[in-house]
């Protein structure tokens, strides 16, 4: 049988039956659309209007205006909303607005000078008067404590003065200007006022109303140069905020509007319109309660404002006090340069006011003096001064003529050697410590009766013989004019200033007790000169602060306080915490009373005019004439005056004086001393 074998179990003509497709699933999306798809048709506007002819066709209808206009302000809520989340408060202030000055005062607390670009100091809220806030709010902003920290209607207005005319004068609340004061800058722009307006609106949410007003009270411009209530108020009435009244308040208020505008001493408009703002800006406070019509009806006359800023004695001797001072302040209260460039402090010196007049003029007075006698040699003559306290405190310098054109300051350089006026350290170290005449003998005691050899040209030993120099020569001690005194008893020694035995008992004592004396008693470490014979008769380079110091330790019964120049620190009214020196015993109370004694004696002796047992000082020179001093106390004050010669433009060495100085006994640092000293 041939042919195709079917399949078993099926019909050769069976189909498979078809599986039913699944039916599309349904967008939920596409079925919504569906669903409104005849509500979008009817709010779809038809446009050209069917029902309309002519021009009419092309004007929508009412109900196309109210969508629009709902549209609109919907996506504007929507663009302001994430503006509002978008925009951050600066972390970074402006340094120009939160910078302030600082201020320097005498020791009696009176003004003496302000350093830095801005004249601005912060004040604290609490102690700006309730009266003067609110003259400031009546006139610039009085729904302040009620507002967002934003004004919409002022905003419009000053948004449509800059689309339309250029400009975005008004419009802002005092938390927009403070904004615009600390965090942003001055341009006249759109785009910096809706900046301004959204930082506004999140910092009236994150500070309270005190802290922004306070702020804003110490970052305004108030023309003058001054910046801040505080300066405002110094600037135009010459007194502290806190003792403003509202009529003065009133119109340090109208400055805001326009320094330029509304300063009264500018001109005759500008009192018009300072007069008017005054009396509008006291009639709103009245309005809003702020102020009694009583008191009001007291403040008839305008509050004239002084016709000129007070002004700070710069440039001259304030300089070197503020430089001083502000050296000190840094290093005791361990304040870096970028915080005290910052500003606000109040630093209160040590600086008297009548003993810097009186040194300054005493030195005007030798300078003027020396051009007339020797003009060429005053060309090139230099004066250094100091008045030191016993208890440390610097009370006068003379830093020289002029900081602005000799900016190094005289009173605190290591210019020039001590010379004979070093004798007092080496005359309390011999005191001090006994000398030892042998290099394994016992110490013996020094008193102000033990005798030594005065001759002129005695050579200086040591227990092993004679010193050598390095030339291979004999050292030997000179007296002043070669002058000869034979034996003598060192405290008459020093009286009258006889080199020769100070040189030797330096050797016997040790130069390294007579330095570590030296220092002691207040001489940098860095001014002591090497330690040769020579060191006893003033190679060392003491400045007159040090020198002052030096002498003052004796004057305090042999305790030295090192010399500071600041005595309070504030900044912004807290007290900055500062390192202030303390006395420590230098030599011993006896020595202190024996070198006394032996000054006391060598400024009577050559000066019996003063004869007071409360002041005592001697001259100092040295070898080569290049540097006269005069250095003593008298009633707790120790003042060391130097006069010396050096050419700045063609070196640093000191010059013979010529006479310029005068004599030892009579010279012109004598008359320096006894004028800063009242003892002239």
């Amino acid at each position: 049988m041939t042919g195709t074998a079917q399949p078993s179990g099926r019909p050769a003509d069976h189909r498979r039956p078809r599986r039913r497709r699944a039916a599309p699933k349904r967008s939920p999306w596409k079925s919504l659309r569906q669903r409104l798809a005849p509500a979008l048709r009817r709010l779809r506007p038809a446009y050209p209007r069917p029902d309309r002819t002519g021009p009419r066709r092309w004007l929508p209808s009412p109900r196309q205006w109210l969508g629009g206009f709902l549209g609109a302000v919907g996506l504007l809520a929507l663009f302001l909303v994430g503006a509002y989340a978008a925009t951050d408060i600066p972390t970074n202030l402006n340094s120009y607005a939160t910078q302030q000055d600082n201020v320097y005062f005498w020791s009696d607390g009176t003004p003496m000078a302000r350093t830095g670009w801005v004249q601005r100091q912060a004040m604290p809220l609490k102690d700006i008067p309730e009266d003067v806030r609110w003259a400031v709010l009546a006139a610039e902003n009085e729904s302040f404590y009620s507002d967002p920290g934003i004004s919409v209607k002022g905003l419009t207005r000053a948004l449509w003065r800059t689309v339309g005319q250029g400009d975005t004068e008004g419009g802002s609340t005092i938390t927009q200007q403070y904004v615009k004061n600390v965090y942003l800058t001055q341009n006249q722009t759109v785009s910096r006022k809706f900046t301004e307006a959204m930082i506004a609106l999140k910092l009236d949410n994150r500070m309270s109303k005190d802290q922004i007003l306070e702020g804003y009270l110490n970052t305004s411009w108030f023309g003058r140069g001054t910046y801040g209530i505080q300066r405002a108020a110094q600037a135009y009435y010459g007194k502290d905020v806190t003792h403003l009244n509202a009529s003065q308040a009133a119109f340090l208020a109208s400055l805001l509007k326009g320094a330029g505008l509304y300063d009264p001493t500018l001109s005759k408009a500008n009192h018009k319109r300072a007069v008017e703002r005054w009396s509008w800006t006291l009639d709103r406070m009245v309005k809003i309660g702020k102020l009694s019509a009583a008191e009001r009806a007291t403040y008839k006359t305008f509050p004239e404002p002084l016709k000129s800023a007070r002004t700070y004695d710069t440039g001259k001797q304030s300089d070197y006090l503020v430089e001083l001072a502000q050296q000190y302040a840094k290093k005791a209260a361990h304040i870096s340069d970028k915080q005290f460039d910052l500003g606000g402090y109040q630093i209160y010196t040590t600086f008297d006011r009548k003993r810097e007049t009186a040194l300054t003029d005493a030195v005007a007075k030798a300078r003027k003096q020396a051009k007339k006698d020797a003009p060429k040699l005053a060309e090139t003559a230099h004066y250094g001064a100091a008045s030191v306290a016993t208890d440390g405190r610097i009370l006068a310098v003379y830093g020289g003529p002029d900081h602005r054109t000799q900016g190094y300051n005289e009173s605190n350089a290591s210019t020039v050697q001590a010379g004979s006026a070093f004798l007092p350290f080496v005359y309390a170290a011999g005191l001090e410590h006994g000398v030892r005449k042998t290099r394994s003998g016992p110490t013996t005691e020094v008193t102000p009766q033990t005798l030594y050899d005065g001759d002129d040209g005695v050579p200086v030993t040591t227990p092993e013989g004679p010193y050598w120099d390095r030339s291979g020569k004999v050292v030997t001690a000179h007296n002043d004019g070669e002058k000869s005194y034979g034996q003598i008893a060192l405290g008459k020694a020093l009286a009258q200033s006889v080199n020769t035995p100070f040189m030797q008992l330096g050797m016997d004592t040790g130069l390294d007790k007579v330095s570590a004396t030296a220092e002691a008693a207040g001489l940098l470490e860095s001014s002591i000169g090497p330690q040769v014979p020579a060191l006893s008769l003033g190679n060392s380079t003491p400045s007159a602060i040090r020198m002052a110091s030096g002498y003052a330790t004796f004057a305090a019964e042999g305790r030295h306080t090192e010399p500071y120049s600041v005595r309070r620190i504030t900044r912004n009214g807290a007290t900055v915490r500062l390192a202030t020196p303390t006395a420590r015993r230098a030599v011993t109370a006896r020595v202190a009373e024996q070198v006394s004694a032996a000054l006391t004696d060598a400024l009577n002796s050559a000066h019996p005019t003063v004869a007071t047992p409360t002041a005592a000082g001697k001259s100092g020179t040295t070898a080569d004439d290049t540097a006269a001093w005069y250095a003593g106390s008298a009633d707790s004050v120790s003042t060391a005056v130097v006069v010396y010669r050096m050419d700045l433009a063609t070196s640093l060495e000191p010059l013979p004086l010529k006479g310029l100085a005068g004599t030892s006994d009579d010279g012109v640092p004598y008359a320096v001393w006894s004028g800063a000293m009242g003892l002239g």
